[in-house]
């Protein structure tokens, strides 16, 4: 007896289930796109209990007549592709045609569907047809999933929670929504709207329902082109930040992909402006000719392979690079409200009483983060239509003139330098101003491999691990472009015999624990990101420490070295050198206005 046989199509819909649907986000990611690709200018998605229990998602889009109605639940039925060369040029978000069977063979689902002439309506459970006929509706689709894995319970027992799940629901859609700025989506919870844009293409006014005010106020436009890219797009001042890769939203021709080549440039780019650990929020649209994208990678359609790949990077490092200097903020003081998170429900009494006049509440909203960390209950939050988004003037706050009106007043705690200017309060942090300012010059000094060293007449002796042992040939090859070599000397120390001259007004031995445990921690060290720890390490060792008394002729001198650096806001490690408080602001908390 034969040990192969040929397995069942609702069998192989079930494999294929498994790669396509593995949670309710899935499901909703897969059913939008079809959506967007029959054109559709309304898309409400509508979610009960984060997915696991029902999905209903309804656009008005071209729709489909009974006999591509029927086909649509057939395995690698699709209207996207016809032959082997439309697989590499592809424009559309599906073309598999895997994501209808897959859902209908893992849940309960019913479609109706009509191209404005003739209306279907089909029930699959768990991959058996139950109904299909003719039916009058709205031209459009509108697909209602629910019953997710209850037949196959090893799936099932894999989601996570209600809130976690619509979690997951709500970024995608958040994601979906600045990658097509001009369809108007709405996101409703257990029939509580939770997100909805308007679909006027205004991409900021999504920021601001996404994040609030002060982000989409200092979100700036970008749009540049090179021989074969074009990208726009936000970048979010580096004042604001994240602890997260995952604020970077990506996306190529209106598709959206993860790409960590892509995310290193833009962190390249931020290099000097964030602290560490801390990433930006940046909303990079991309368009290319579809010629040089191959989406047929994963089976989830995330990532992509992209031909010229380097020029793109290239093109986004140098744009944002340029965006971010050409709009530079010092950071503002803000003062932390605090925000009520329960309200008592009124107490409702059998018997009339007498109501006590109160003083007025003020409300604060909560906003909230649209990715979630999984261990916290997710907020739905009903966003209101058409807020305007201020332009507001920040001309007194940014640029190389903020530094000529300055006026030193003291020194605080000999580590803070303050001053005042004609909005209000400036404070500078002088150790990481020096920073910024030793940072700059001797990044133009190291440009060229150094070649002036002056030897030692007694070696420098460094205490090292054995792993720093192991490596230290790879060690030399990156550290010969700065002047330093490293010999071995005995079984855990290291020696080096002569100095680069710039070496000199460095803390030369905590440098080199600082350069060595480096390599320990990087082992595919990165030339570009060395050669700027190694700036901003020299920098930080060779600039005034904190706890250090300044004359105020010194302390003028911080600011005109400051008024000199490229980008005198933030030092080489990303913190702030300058933050002001407004006369407002003061006024404010001292209760004057």
């Amino acid at each position: 007896m034969s040990k192969i046989h040929v397995l069942s199509e609702h069998l192989t819909n079930m494999i294929a289930a498994g790669e396509v649907v593995d949670r309710p986000a899935n499901i909703v990611k897969e059913c939008v796109e079809n959506s967007m690709d029959a054109h559709a200018h309304v898309i409400d998605v509508q979610v009960y209990q984060g997915g696991i229990e029902r999905i209903i998602i309804t656009d008005d889009g071209d729709g489909m007549d009974h006999q591509d109605a029927n086909l649509a639940f057939y395995r690698h039925a699709t209207s996207k592709i016809q032959n082997e060369d439309d697989l590499f040029n592809i424009g559309t978000m599906g073309f598999r045609g895997e994501a209808i069977p897959s859902i209908a063979s893992v849940a309960h689902m019913d479609m109706q569907t009509s191209n404005g002439q003739e209306g279907t309506h089909i029930i699959y459970d768990y991959g058996k047809k139950l109904e299909d006929e003719k039916v009058d509706c709205p031209k459009g689709c509108k697909i209602d999933v629910s019953g997710l894995f209850i037949k196959t319970p090893a799936r099932f027992k894999h989601l996570k929670s209600v809130n976690y799940e619509f979690s997951i629901i709500a970024n995608l859609i958040n994601r979906l929504a600045l990658s097509h700025p001009d369809i108007r989506f709405t996101l409703s919870h257990d029939d509580h709207i939770v997100f909805q844009t308007t679909g006027d293409g205004n991409l900021k006014q999504i920021l601001y329902q996404m994040y609030g005010r002060e982000v989409a106020k200092n979100a700036i436009p970008f749009d540049a082109h090179s021989d074969d890219f074009h990208i726009h797009g936000y970048a979010v001042q580096p004042k604001i930040t994240r602890a997260t890769k995952y604020f970077m939203f990506l996306s190529l021709n209106t598709r959206l992909i993860r790409s960590n080549a892509i995310q290193k440039a833009i962190l390249d780019a931020y290099e000097d402006f964030l602290p560490k650990n801390r990433y930006p929020i940046v909303v990079l649209q991309i368009e290319s000719d579809t010629q040089l994208v191959d989406v047929n990678v994963h089976p989830n359609k995330w990532e992509v392979r992209l031909s010229k790949q380097g020029e793109l990077l290239t093109c986004i490092k140098d744009t944002l690079t340029k965006t971010l200097r050409e709009s530079l903020q010092t950071v503002e003081v803000k003062k932390i409200k605090k925000t009520p998170v329960y309200e008592q429900p009124s107490i409702q009494f059998p018997y009339p009483i007498q109501e006590a006049k109160q003083e007025p509440i003020h409300e604060n909203r909560i906003k909230e983060d649209t990715i979630l960390n999984s261990f916290t209950d997710y907020v739905p939050q009903k966003v209101e239509e058409n807020i305007p988004v201020e332009e507001e003037s920040t001309s007194h706050d940014h640029g190389y003139g903020f530094f000529n009106h300055l006026q030193v007043l003291a020194q605080l705690h000999d580590s803070y330098i303050l001053c005042s200017n004609p909005e209000g309060l400036v404070i500078i942090d002088q150790h990481a101003a020096q920073e910024r300012y030793h940072y700059e010059q001797i990044k133009e000094t190291l440009k060229e491999r150094c070649t002036q060293k002056q030897p030692l007449m007694l070696p420098l002796r460094v205490n090292v691990t054995s792993d720093v042992i192991a490596q230290v040939d790879n060690i030399n090859e990156k550290t010969d472009f700065f002047g330093l070599h490293f010999d071995v000397f005995g079984d855990d120390q290291v020696i080096i015999r002569e100095f680069p001259l710039w070496f000199h007004d460095v803390d030369q031995e905590a440098f080199l624990n600082d350069l060595l445990d480096y390599f320990v921690k990087n082992q595919d060290v990165d030339m570009l990101a060395l050669r700027h720890k190694v700036l901003a390490t020299i920098a930080c060792h060779s600039s005034i420490r904190f706890n250090r008394p300044l004359s105020k002729a010194e302390m003028q001198q911080v600011i005109d070295d400051l008024k000199k650096c490229k980008q005198p806001y933030h030092c080489p490690h990303g913190r702030p050198t300058v933050i002001t408080m407004s006369d407002d602001d003061l006024r404010k908390e001292f209760e004057r206005g």
